[in-house]
């Protein structure tokens, strides 16, 4: 067939000859239409040619999708090494994996996988020796395993379990509840909830909620989420006759998230406006049916986390005065205005949380992103700390105040998340549930190191490759980034990571700014105006691994997700010189309307807005649907996202792609993989994330020539 033949079937979006194009080493592309779309900002002129396909589901975008789609997989696979990558994956995922449990009414419950089931299982026991029973699997509420179970709260007594589901990765949730005794469902549905859980009161009746009025018909994937309301519904009732706590029409970007104590006296309601940390708070004595909320902290000045209470006094983590967070404490017993008091003062090592567990205080810190927790009596006296298993990450720390127990899980780049239980009474932890994996953790190599950015800043890296390697700049490399949001990027244990390094391949995480690691000042030296900054210390992350000859630009790529995909694209737009490979997912890619749908106005905290002209150039200037360059020979780019994501919709991506498609001068592949019934990530089924994992393995393995080893898979 000739090449005008060809053309032509592109340009009708019918089936590409994948054969001739990877013959050839010129990648032919869907033809995709531009507009005369053309913006202006305080002067300046700005074109967005493929606007038309913020709209997801017309039939051009739906055609636009599905020819992107036959490209990308008929590159796929013809890549012989995908099957082995996917088999390999497959198969060391088959072990179990639990979650940290919680108990109630003293009941045991807790999460597990048998490997790959496509949605982790909900199980109870009566005590820790008992036999656990199914409480909830989700797989048998979907044949494609796309019904998460999204969040779930359980009664004090033990005998209801309120939990949300949502479907193919939607933000949204619809909450049901169950008897815990029968397995059987109750009628309440409770519909358009987002960015909420569920408390319930001590009396086990009902539950404190928050969610947003019903969408327009049509809408609900891409409108904007506004005017957020507090709500408590009774078991047993309809939606309708849930009784609205507390909202705030004349600010219509707050959001709340209600908590009631451990002893059941107060309501504690946090007031969020989008992802700025700073925060509001108010409670509520629920002795008082008749009362209305006492605010606390009415000023978004400072964070405010709530930890427990003992009393009238009340705990908060808090960044007040204090830029690596201290424990505080609000005596609300007191009319008027609470009188605040230190109890744990800020350290040198950022505090990343609090749990009151045994009549004390456990505090985890980060030293140099690993974890370290410390134990404190209530009045903030140090009292010991508590020996974790290793260097790494632990989290959880699920318990009451007045028990006795405590659960926490472990994990690093190299120890599979294992759950432990934690007696306060004798200071000592034993294994609650250890998984298995088939490898040998001994055959490999982690440590951390610390580079230089372009400004002088010293910036910490993990690198984690099999134990033997030859620095002779040989060595396949995946970099990986976020970089904000306050975000702290920790070690931890990961399959997929795992493959990459039985490839051969060298795994680095870089703890760049944005992310909370060393706390206030670290998230602040990344966001707003000094958002260059986290694209900077990235860059140099990947020079050092160069300079110290892991690796060299044809053998590197690059990965990020969300945030982590708009670092991707700024970094490919910035130094396409620098990177073989880059595989930006669900990004943020279009800064000067990502506010525009969903959740993305909550953004701007971090990014700064659009219409205000001081933020503008700094969006304006590493945009990266904006800045791509005609002519401009870019590194092999796999785009990845959802149809279904509604958090970061996936018009970011898609008129990225058609950019670097229509800007692209080198012989490196620029495609998209759009899945289909798939969100942000949230909830995805084991299934799709092999399939994803391993296609964007094999992609690499084509674009930075890796061989694999005799032994891979073996």
């Amino acid at each position: 067939m000739s090449r005008t033949g060809i053309t032509t079937l592109v340009a009708a979006f019918a089936p590409l000859v994948c054969a001739w194009a990877m013959a050839t080493q010129k990648m032919t592309y869907p033809q995709t239409k531009k507009v005369d779309q053309v913006d202006e900002f305080f002067g300046t002129r700005v074109e967005d040619p493929y606007r038309w396909l913020e709209d997801a589901d017309s039939p051009e975008t739906r055609a636009w999708i599905e020819a992107q789609n036959k490209l990308t997989f008929g590159y796929l696979s013809g890549i012989p090494e995908r099957s082995r990558i996917r088999s390999r994956m497959m198969n060391l995922l088959k072990y179990e994996r639990f979650g940290v449990p919680s108990k109630e009414g003293g009941r045991y419950f807790f999460t597990k996988n048998d490997g790959l089931q496509n949605q982790s299982v909900l199980y109870v026991a009566n005590s820790l020796s008992a036999k656990p029973r199914v409480l909830l699997d989700p797989n048998k509420l979907s044949k494609d395993g796309t019904v998460a179970l999204a969040g779930y709260a359980i009664s004090r007594d033990g005998n209801y379990i309120a939990y949300g589901l949502a479907s193919a990765g939607s933000d949204w949730t619809e909450w049901r509840v169950r008897d815990v005794r029968t397995l059987k469902d109750l009628p309440d549905r409770i519909r358009w909830v987002k960015f909420s859980g569920a408390s319930w009161t001590k009396d086990g009746k009902g539950f404190f909620y928050s969610r947003y009025d019903a969408p327009a018909p049509g809408a609900a994937l891409q409108a904007a989420n506004y005017y957020h309301k507090l709500y408590f519904h009774r078991i047993g009732t309809d939606q309708s006759e849930d009784v609205l706590i507390y909202h705030r029409p004349d600010e219509k970007e707050w959001g709340f998230g209600g908590q009631v104590t451990e002893d059941g006296k107060y309501l504690i309601i946090t007031v969020w406006q989008g992802t700025n940390r700073e925060n509001r708070v108010l409670f509520k004595d629920l002795a008082d049916t008749g009362g209305s909320p006492i605010w606390l902290v009415r000023e978004a000045e400072a964070e405010y986390t709530f930890v427990g209470n003992q009393g009238a006094t009340l705990w908060f983590v808090t960044d007040k005065d204090a830029p690596m967070n201290q424990l505080v404490s609000a005596d609300v017993s007191v009319p008027g205005r609470p009188v605040w008091e230190t109890v744990i003062p800020e350290s040198s090592d950022k505090l990343e949380g609090v749990a009151a567990v045994g009549g004390s205080l456990l505090a985890s810190y980060l030293h140099d992103a690993q974890t370290t927790v410390k134990r404190f009596s209530t009045t903030g006296t140090p009292i010991g700390e508590v020996n974790l298993p290793g260097i790494g990450t632990a989290g959880g720390f699920s318990g009451k105040f007045a028990d006795q127990e405590a659960f926490y899980s472990f994990t690093s780049f190299t120890v599979p998340t294992t759950i432990y239980r934690y007696d306060t009474a004798h200071d000592k932890s034993t294994v609650f549930r250890k998984p298995q994996v088939k490898f040998n953790p001994e055959d490999y190599e982690v440590k951390q190191v610390f580079y230089t950015s372009k400004d002088g800043t010293r910036v910490p890296m993990f690198i984690t490759h099999k134990k033997g390697i030859r620095l002779d700049g040989s060595n396949p490399t995946l970099l990986n980034g976020y970089g904000g949001f306050n975000v702290s990027q920790t070690p931890y244990f990961s399959v997929i990571n795992l493959v990459w390094m039985e490839m051969g391949g060298v795994f680095a995480v870089a703890n760049i700014r944005g992310g909370g690691e060393y706390g206030k000042a670290w998230h602040d030296g990344g966001r707003l105006k000094n958002k260059q900054n986290v694209f900077d210390d990235f860059i140099a992350a990947a020079e050092y691994l160069i300079a110290e000859k892991y690796t060299k630009p044809a053998k590197l790529a690059i990965e990020g997700g969300s945030n982590g995909g708009l670092l991707v694209g700024a970094c490919v737009n910035q130094r396409p010189d620098l990177f073989g490979a880059a595989l930006p997912a669900v990004g943020v890619m279009d800064m000067l309307r990502f506010h525009k749908f969903t959740i993305g106005w909550a953004w701007v905290s971090d990014y700064g807005s659009p219409d205000d002209p001081e933020d503008f150039k700094v969006l304006l200037s590493y945009s990266p649907y904006h800045n791509l360059k005609p002519g401009t020979s870019y590194p092999a780019v796999l785009v990845t996202t959802g149809d279904h994501d509604d958090r970061v919709v996936p018009a970011h991506s898609f008129k990225y792609a058609a950019r670097l498609q229509e800007c692209q001068a080198g012989p490196a592949p620029c495609l998209i993989r759009i899945e289909t019934s798939a969100g942000h990530g949230g909830g995805k089924p084991i299934s799709k994330v092999i399939e994803e994992s391993a296609d964007q393995y094999a992609f690499l393995v084509k674009n930075l020539q890796i061989s694999l080893p005799a032994s891979f898979g073996k």
